[in-house]
């Protein structure tokens, strides 16, 4: 099925730039199917249509509802399973030839992941030994384990430890910083240098670093099935140059035109660093506090052997931030971090899953002879750089307090200014489901006492649309209707305005009555 003219095609069409075509390593299509975990992630998204252009049989494992992925990967089959449900490992793992496990619990936080990590790993371990799987391919991160890992990369080293204690021969690559656009810690970097004139720089801003761009960590993920002489061994993987933290910032201020200002402090608690990040980057802070707790590790290569096993030239530094830089530009994020968070967002309720209508709805409604589909190309625009259009204030200031919480805020923005599909972030909302020229339904994912959508529908009616925006809310806690009640009186100047608003950006003012 064609995929409708406002989203955007998977990323394998239409382009000649995949990451793989001048790889050296001999392509096996004897292993079969190739099975990608954490493939809704933003790394296992863009493994996938490197896979699919080498011509292999690709099985895609999300969480969720795998028909809503159909699309997102109509070459690939598409199953549901998760990493803590045996029994569905079970399924997803039938008939595998090499399996790639890209999961992680980052998402829960600095005290969350870890006892998931282990679980997760241990269970995908068993069922790919019942399976008779060939070979298993795991990125992991750098950190040498004397220096005493932070809890993120001391978890990945378990995890690595984990799947290699079988009997399957497992690959393992440990990568530092990746830096490619829609990464967390490419956005970190690039808003810290966006946002600040003034940089503090603690002691552990020295450690260094081998980055690497995302392109070239997809080559070294499709090299290591392919090449016979990584099957069950251990890889370093960066780029070619060893950077502080401190440097790669400066070197991101220079491409970018800003004269920031760089000075040393005494201060160095990461937790405290972690959270200040939250509050000025994209990224949440369960997130920044993980990345940043393992910036007080050097994360160098230990060695290049893989350079021999699979050969190209890794990308410089300054190069990956440019190609990043231009992607954004060009408005072709393929994915993106926010893709995989907040936890377990693809497992959320649906609005029409409900036992039970919600308890509140607010409807409000403008007739207009603007054609359904400008309509529908101005509220599916909203969001993100462009803002909600009308009484930006009051979003941003419901996003600061949602951050302050520790919930995702307003910050996130989008993946592409022009294109959405299935499970894309609006800020703090995800989109729950698409039809062309009629409905864009948005879940929230903001901290509250309930549950909340915001729909907006087109429907015909005579000469003329109505175009309509409805809040739902589900809650059964007497805080939950203290929630609305309280929130209740800006409704009808938010949404009202913001009708009329999506009725100018679509350009047809002047055939409104």
């Amino acid at each position: 099925m064609p995929h409708p003219p406002y989203q955007l095609p998977p990323p394998w069409r239409g382009r000649n730039d995949y990451r793989c075509r001048d790889l050296p390593t001999p392509v096996r299509r004897e292993l079969g199917t190739i099975l990608v975990t954490g493939a809704s992630g933003y790394i296992g998204g863009r493994l996938v249509p490197e896979l699919i252009c080498r011509g292999y049989d690709v099985r895609v494992m999300v969480r969720g509802d795998a028909d809503e992925y159909v699309d997102v990967w109509p070459d690939a089959e598409v199953v549901a399973g998760d990493a803590l449900d045996p029994e569905s490992l079970d399924r997803a793992l039938e008939g595998v030839g090499a399996a790639y496990y890209l999961i992680h619990s980052m998402v829960l936080g600095p005290r969350g992941f870890a006892d998931a990590d282990m679980e997760a790993a241990r269970n995908f371990r068993t069922s790919a030994e019942r399976a008779g799987v060939r070979q298993l391919i795991y990125l992991g991160g750098l950190g040498c384990a004397q220096q005493g890992l932070s809890a993120h990369l001391d978890s990945r080293h378990k995890v690595a430890e984990e799947l290699q204690a079988g009997s399957i021969p497992t690959t393992v690559l440990r990568a530092s910083v990746i830096i490619g656009s829609g990464s967390a810690s490419f956005e970190i970097i690039k808003s810290l240098i966006d946002r600040m004139p003034v940089i503090p720089l603690p002691s552990w801003a020295s450690h260094q670093s081998q980055p690497i761009g995302i392109r070239d960590v997809v080559k070294y993920l499709v090299g290591a099935m392919e090449a016979p002489e990584a099957v069950g061994g251990n890889f370093d993987i960066g780029g070619p140059e060893v950077l502080t933290y401190a440097e790669m910032m400066k070197t991101l201020a220079e491409i970018l035109g800003r004269r920031t200002r760089f000075f040393r402090t005494g201060l160095s608690s990461t937790r405290l660093y972690g959270y200040a990040m939250s509050l000025l980057t994209p990224v949440p802070a369960p997130i920044t506090m993980c990345l940043v707790g393992g910036l007080k590790n050097d994360t160098v290569c230990g060695s290049d052997d893989i350079r021999e096993v699979v050969p190209f030239e890794p990308l410089p530094f300054r190069e990956a931030i440019v190609r990043a830089l231009n992607r954004e530009e060009q408005d072709h994020i393929a994915t993106r971090w926010s893709d995989a968070y907040p936890a377990a967002h693809e497992l959320s309720i649906k609005l029409h899953q409900l036992r039970r209508p919600p308890r509140y709805t607010a409807h409000y409604t403008l007739l207009t002879k603007c054609p359904r589909d400008k309509l529908f190309g101005a509220f599916t625009k909203i969001g993100g750089s462009e803002g909600w259009f009308d009484a930006n204030w009051m979003w941003r200031m419901r996003g600061a307090i949602d951050r302050v919480l520790f919930g995702v805020g307003t910050a996130r923005g989008r993946r592409s200014k022009s294109d959405l599909r299935v499970h894309d972030v609006i800020d703090f909302w995800r989109v729950e489901s698409i039809l062309p020229e009629e409905r864009l339904l948005l879940r929230a994912e903001m901290r509250m006492p309930g549950r909340a959508w915001l729909e907006f529908t087109i429907r015909p009616l005579g000469e003329q649309n109505e175009l309509a925006i409805t809040a739902h809310y589900a809650t059964r806690s007497r805080w939950g209707d203290i929630y609305w009640r309280f929130f209740q009186p800006f409704h009808w100047y938010i949404f009202a305005r913001l009708l009329k608003q999506i009725e100018q950006r679509a350009h047809c003012k002047e055939d409104f009555k």
